[in-house]
């Protein structure tokens, strides 16, 4: 990004930008063959949920985008919301694992500027430096 603007960021990268680091909580490949079963292991031991601010922190919008975002991604089947007292807790599926196992090299081919604009200020994530 050359010309110094700033580009438009769809709702479908801003979806891959929280799905990417709520898969970061698992700590796991997300790319390995055996994934299928790595996954029944963690999900039978418990998702670990951030809150929804750690959301917003991520994809570097308010609280009024957040939400639309979460509530799509919630309604898709790709994560759960879970209300606590003071705060919202946000957990990664198992559909929202196989979504990104699917469409991550699409969205770092397709927003290849736009990810690493939105990163310019701290390292790209794992996920995006990988080599698919």
């Amino acid at each position: 990004m050359d010309d110094g603007k700033r580009r438009y960021k769809s709702w479908e990268l801003y979806s891959c930008l929280a799905l990417n680091r709520l898969a970061g909580e698992l700590d796991i490949d997300i790319y390995q063959s055996n994934i299928e079963e790595v996954l029944d292991r963690i999900f039978e031991k418990g998702v670990p949920c951030i809150p929804k601010v750690e959301i917003s922190f991520e994809i570097k919008s308010n609280h009024q985008m957040t939400n639309k975002i979460l509530k799509k991604l919630e309604a898709d089947g790709l994560i759960t919301i879970h209300k606590g007292e003071r705060v919202y807790g946000i957990s990664i599926t198992k559909e929202g694992i196989i979504y990104l196992r699917r469409f991550n090299a699409y969205f770092v081919h397709t927003y290849n500027d736009i990810i690493q604009d939105h990163y310019r200020y701290r390292q790209l994530p794992r996920w995006f430096e990988v080599d698919r």
